[in-house]
């Protein structure tokens, strides 16, 4: 607003005229002549709401008052410059003009502020604003200039500076825009009419406030008849009912959205919408067939797969999710059924082995269900379906079976060669029933006491068997199908070897006994038992008697258990009778020799051959070895034995001699000479060495006395 003031001078004026394209905004000046502004169409206009410059005018008040008011500087409104204007010249925006200005050019207008010198031009001489460039109003919409009036010569201000401001005025130069497409929106199949998809907004940059330029209204171009928008807020509806996913899934819509209230004339924009139909579950599963052939080898394993169905279902996730489950069918015991988690196919597997000559076909029926059921549909069921699996079982050319799982036989021990065992059998369970040839493996027979023959199956003896050795022979017997695949199959043979009675019986132990020829008569000196390799029988025991070359012998006899056994044997036991003198000659020639023998020149040099094991010739009886009297030549008797010992390699004595000479000096068992005995305690009596003679003198002097008798135990201990 611009405020001129009176001067002392004279009343000084500024005019300032806007000129437009499409409208003109004037302002009025107040003079004392009522001056006007002229618009670029020459029509004369008065604008009631802009102020004027006024002169001092008398008006009557009350009671014939003069009223005064006062003269005011004119007042600038806004003013308008239409925008995008393209003509040939610049635009004529108005002009400024003081009263003082004579028209001798001695005022000079000056124009600042916003775009002034670039956008808005002013003739310092006339005062004429100019614009030089097209302008934008969705770039700037109005702009701040300051007017003023100078000396030309001395550049001081005529009139104060006073600022206005010039509008850019809206044309529809600008389309709407949708700022956020393309859009993407989700709606649930088979929803009702008028059901809510989503909304889209376009933008207008004109001005809002200026006419229709920025009034929208929105139209579907591409959707129908599925889907409409409304005009005034562009929400998005279904407008067809029961849009089934499973036969169109996705919508392609083109939204419009046009200024100018959508007359004709106005600028438009659009945007795509694609529209995606959610699935609902609202199809139950459908198998392809009602019938399904599969077939299986006999040959299968239980846990094979036999074959797959799958029931279709258009649904998507959860709800086209399908359970399977046998119902029905003789092939339930022999077959089960599992889903595929990845490909949701219903498994069907061998639950036992199955047998072509046994049954040729199953039969089974299946199910397929919708484990989730939507509510609001559940009245299309019902969500499941059926079909029939025919399962035929196809012939496989199996090894032969044995008619029993194992055999057992028996046969008596030396038996001759080719007597037979048994005879095993197997048969061919095809349809074709090929003869089976037999045989023997030898892994389980490998000292082959046993042969089979390979058309029947009789197993023989190749040789005669012991029971003692061997009672029971385990062995195997194959058979395979002539013709076939060459497979074979074993079973287990097992022949017991029976017991014949062909060992005679031997006596437990073989041991000497010795006894003194004071024995009492009846009194037991030996107790013997006998051992049989053959089975005895319940009841069945040993005999005992004297063999028939001692039988006339009336100085023993043997008391018999008893027992019965049909074989006889004979064991021969050496019986020493001891006499006083004979015993303990032999009793002081052992000392002796262990004393004499201890420090042997071969062991001292570290050789000592091996008298300590007992040679295998058996020890014969010593001829005239029987009774002798107390009235014996000792001296003689005791070379004599010596002669027989040194000349005689398998007599004894086996004793410790020999030993106590492997033992050696420093050995922890101590000395083994029974010259330590002389320290001991005897039983023994010895005063008879008192009519031995000087000779033994020495001897009889280091004994005591005692009774002649001594069993085995004390002679033993000696």
């Amino acid at each position: 607003m611009l405020a001129m003031k009176r001067t002392g001078l004279g009343s000084l004026r500024v005019f300032l005229l806007l000129v437009g394209i499409s409208a003109l905004c004037s302002v009025a000046l107040g003079t004392r002549r009522g001056n006007t502004a002229l618009d670029h169409r020459g029509h004369r206009h008065r604008h009631a709401g802009h102020s004027s410059l006024h002169t001092h005018r008398q008006r009557t008040g009350k009671e014939g008052q003069v009223l005064h008011r006062s003269k005011r500087g004119w007042v600038w409104n806004q003013f308008f410059v239409i925008e995008e204007y393209t003509g040939p010249d610049p635009v004529l925006v108005g002009r400024l003009h003081s009263d003082v200005d004579s028209g001798v050019g001695r005022i000079k207008y000056i124009l600042s502020g916003e775009g002034a010198g670039t956008i808005f031009v002013i003739d310092d001489k006339t005062g004429n604003i100019h614009a030089t460039k097209t302008l934008d109003r969705e770039e700037q919409a109005q702009y701040t200039l300051t007017a003023q009036a100078v000396n030309r010569d001395t550049n001081k201000p005529l009139e104060p500076p006073s600022e206005f401001i010039v509008k850019v005025q809206d044309i529809n130069d600008n389309p709407p825009e949708f700022l956020h497409g393309p859009y993407y929106a989700r709606v649930p199949e088979m929803s009702n009419v008028g059901t809510s998809v989503m909304q889209v907004t376009a933008t207008d940059a004109d001005d809002p406030t200026y006419g229709n330029s920025a009034r929208l209204v929105y139209s579907i171009l591409q959707g129908q008849p599925y889907f409409s928008v409304e005009p005034q807020t562009g929400i998005i509806r279904t407008a067809l009912p029961n849009m089934d996913r499973e036969a169109r899934q996705e919508y392609d819509v083109l939204i419009q959205a046009k200024d100018m209230g959508g007359h004709m004339g106005g600028l438009s924009g659009t945007t795509e919408v694609k529209i995606t139909l959610t699935d609902v579950n609202d199809n139950p599963p459908k198998f392809p067939q009602s019938v399904y052939s599969m077939s299986v080898s006999e040959d299968k394993v239980p846990g094979e797969e036999v074959g797959r169905l799958k029931a279709k279902d258009p649904d998507m996730g959860d709800n086209g999710m399908v359970n399977y489950k046998l119902i029905d069918g003789d092939g339930m015991n022999m077959f089960e059924m599992s889903t595929d988690s990845e490909t949701r196919e219903a498994v069907i597997k061998l639950k036992k082995p199955v047998d072509f000559e046994t049954k040729r076909s199953y039969t089974l029926k299946v199910e397929g269900s919708n484990p989730h059921i939507d509510p609001q549909y559940v009245s299309w069921g019902p969500y499941k379906d059926e079909a029939t699996i025919k399962i035929s079982v196809e012939d496989a050319d199996e090894p032969p079976a044995f008619v029993a799982p194992s055999y057992t036989f028996e046969v008596e021990e030396n038996a001759p060669e080719g007597t037979s065992v048994g005879r095993v059998h197997a048969k061919d369970t095809d349809v074709a029933n090929n003869p089976v040839r037999y045989m023997i493996p030898l892994y389980t027979d490998i000292e082959q006491f046993f042969s089979i023959n390979p058309e029947d199956g009789m197993i023989t003896t190749k040789r005669p068997l012991d029971r003692e050795a061997q009672a029971w022979h385990n062995i195997s017997a194959s058979a395979t199908e002539i013709g076939g695949h060459h497979q074979d199959t074993k079973v287990r043979v097992n022949i017991k070897v029976k017991d014949v009675n062909d060992n005679a019986p031997e006596f437990a132990t073989n041991n000497e006994v010795h006894m003194c020829e004071t024995v009492a008569p009846g009194k037991v000196i030996e107790t013997v038992s006998a051992v049989d390799k053959d089975l005895m029988a319940h009841r069945q025991h040993f005999t005992f008697r004297l063999a028939p070359e001692v039988a006339h012998n009336h100085n023993f006899s043997v008391k018999d258990n008893r027992g019965r056994t049909p074989l006889t044997s004979y064991s021969i036991h050496l019986v020493s009778i001891c006499f006083p003198p004979f015993f303990y000659i032999v009793r002081v020639y052992l000392t002796a020799s262990l004393f004499v023998f201890a420090q042997n020149p071969d062991g001292a040099n570290g050789f000592l051959p091996r008298k300590d094991i007992k040679p295998e010739l058996q020890f014969p009886l010593r001829p005239g070895g029987g009774h002798t009297g107390h009235s014996v030549d000792v001296d003689d008797f005791i070379k004599s034995r010596i002669a027989e010992a040194d000349s005689d390699a398998t007599a004894p004595p086996y004793d410790s001699i020999q030993i106590y000479g492997y033992e050696g000096r420093g050995s922890l068992a101590g000395s083994l000479s029974s010259l330590e005995s002389v320290t001991t305690e005897s039983d023994l009596d010895y005063d008879y060495l008192q009519s031995w003679g000087p000779r033994f003198k020495k001897l009889a002097d280091l004994y005591g006395t005692k009774d002649c008798f001594m069993d085995d135990e004390d002679e033993e201990d000696s």
